[in-house]
């Protein structure tokens, strides 16, 4: 008989409710992808590598041509110089490289302090890892931190806090006050940050994103977890990135290697040429603000109430004075009653209790965007 190492792990909600949404032909305002097509110059980079015949492994650390681009990029942006031999590291997405860190970081009895609600592959990686999760919820209505919650959380026995900023589900970014009580916990402790950063272009309201790179004492003892799907419509192409001190990145590097030969060579390429456009990703903020301005607006004319997302491509509605359902009861009812998949928050929590919030990826055409919300005014 196996004995199962995950027992309370269940199906990826994202899962569950795509495929039940893909079952009644539903509108998926769920899945973390976009609804939009890459640039067709990236196409054309990729095509041309393709047909110029890079197609065998890459170097198992990333094309050091594409680890250069980055390098800079992060230095132009956030001030901080990662070496791209030894501190950037190429992966096969975001969540393969949140695993990679957490395996080769966190220990038998380690503990991890994650904030709720929280990016569903952190905690599975941390307890299969041996390690336990540490939870610190955000407090409502903005979902903000208690810093002071945090450092009374931390213990001999803390190795890693995990950030995300912008915020999957909330939306919430990170002030700079966030970042210098974060760096305050840390000094003099063995504690080392994932900073999860994938959506670092997606932010709006007049905030600035604020990498762990914009803070030395911060950079010096955290990894950047990064990725090209969000900020260039490619989800599908899974190739992701990390940055850190090349100690740290040394150890990450050491398990990567035996979880997978390389990720592929030809987007690679691709990828680094085109990091060269610098518009691709600074008019994303204004792309997605103007997206979620939209959909907003046509929301109004539904009894779901918007918590302004402050990032990222998804948005938070809340259903309150709609129903007292919980919130994964609605959002099943909505798939099979209006034909529009969301997800419910409550996912993101270690705790189902009822939340009254259901997530919505805004990353759609327009047309989406105004079915789904003709569909939800009868609610």
């Amino acid at each position: 008989m196996i004995a199962p190492k995950l027992i309370t792990l269940e199906n990826s909600i994202v899962n569950a409710m795509s495929e039940l949404g893909d079952s009644h032909n539903a509108i998926n305002m769920a899945a973390g992808y976009t609804d939009f097509h890459c640039s067709p110059r990236l196409i054309e980079l990729v095509q041309k590598h393709i047909s110029e015949g890079i197609n065998e492994f890459a170097p198992a650390n990333g094309v050091l041509q594409l680890r250069e681009k980055l390098a800079r990029k992060i230095e132009e942006l956030y001030g901080h110089k990662y070496n791209p031999e030894t501190e950037i590291t190429i992966t096969a997405g975001a969540t393969q490289a949140i695993f990679t860190t957490i395996t080769a970081l966190v220990r038998e009895g380690d503990e991890v302090v994650i904030f709720e609600p929280a990016y569903d592959s952190y905690v599975p990686a941390i307890e299969i890892n041996g390690g336990k999760p540490v939870y610190v919820p955000l407090k409502a209505p903005d979902f903000h931190i208690d810093w002071g919650e945090v450092q009374k959380l931390i213990t001999s026995n803390t190795r890693m806090i995990i950030i995300n900023t912008p915020h999957n589900p909330t939306g919430k970014v990170f002030s700079e006050l966030d970042m210098l009580r974060l760096q305050k916990i840390i000094n003099g402790t063995r504690i080392v940050v994932l900073s999860d950063e994938i959506f670092e272009h997606i932010v709006f309201n007049g905030e600035s994103h604020q990498s762990v790179a914009m803070y030395p004492k911060l950079a010096e003892r955290s990894i950047i977890i990064s990725s090209f799907g969000e900020t260039y419509h490619v989800s599908g192409w899974q190739i992701g990135y990390c940055a850190g001190p090349a100690d740290v990145m040394n150890e990450l590097r050491k398990v990567q290697q035996v979880m997978m030969q390389s990720v592929s060579s030809p987007f690679q390429w691709a990828l680094s040429e085109f990091l060269d456009f610098r518009e691709e990703y600074l008019q994303l903020s204004d792309y997605y603000r103007k997206k979620r301005d939209l959909f907003n607006e046509l929301m109004t004319a539904t009894r779901f109430k918007p918590i302004l997302s402050h990032g990222t491509f998804f948005q938070l509605f809340s259903y309150e004075g709609i129903t007292d359902e919980s919130d994964k009861d609605f959002a099943i009812r909505l798939v099979k009653e209006a034909g529009v998949t969301t997800i419910p928050v409550s996912a993101f929590y270690h705790e189902k209790s009822k939340k009254h919030l259901l997530r919505f990826n805004f990353a759609r055409t327009d047309e989406h965007l105004q079915m789904v919300a003709d569909r939800l005014s009868a609610y």
